[in-house]
């Protein structure tokens, strides 16, 4: 089971150095995350998701190879990578996985402009090594799905740091 973890930061690019940073954590096996994304509320008031995966060109890629593998069957690979590159992307399009995109801009319609948040889908980690990684950015935990004593623990170690950078 996962759980969700959104904390909000003063600036986009703290936000992004903290997701660079538990992406970095994750290729050292210390977390495993579903999905982890950005969502900047720009000083106009409007909002930008900056996600991590990109649906529609991983659907591109994939339907343009099953599109060409199923055009030489019938001796047209061209044709069928073109089709099923856009038929993939078309599908990567509306594919929504990991935190949900609406979900991600009713919190930021709250959020301060200029300011940006981090949302975290956490499948495991070792608490004790990836939080001291990430607590000298600051920042305020806006939501979790932890059970109380959990929240209460993170909100203690995140908020007692804040050395700005």
């Amino acid at each position: 089971m996962s759980n969700l973890i959104v904390i909000a930061y003063p600036d986009v690019a703290t936000a992004t150095t903290v997701r660079d940073r538990l992406l970095d954590l994750q290729r050292q096996n210390l977390i495993t995350m579903e999905d982890v994304a950005v969502v900047e509320r720009r000083p106009d008031g409007k909002i930008k998701l900056h996600q991590s995966a990109n649906m529609t060109g991983m659907g591109a890629a994939s339907g343009a190879l099953w599109g060409g593998l199923i055009g030489l069957l019938f001796f047209m690979p061209l044709f069928g990578m073109a089709l099923g590159a856009a038929a993939g992307a078309a599908g990567g399009a509306m594919t929504d996985v990991g935190v949900n995109d609406d979900f991600m801009r009713q919190i930021a319609a709250k959020m301060e402009p200029g300011s940006a948040a981090l949302f975290v889908l956490v499948v495991q980690s070792t608490p004790d090594k990836v939080i001291p990684e990430i607590q000298p950015y600051g920042g305020h935990i806006l939501q979790t799905s932890l059970s109380q004593d959990q929240e209460a623990q993170l909100r203690e170690m995140v908020q007692g740091a804040a050395a700005p950078h």
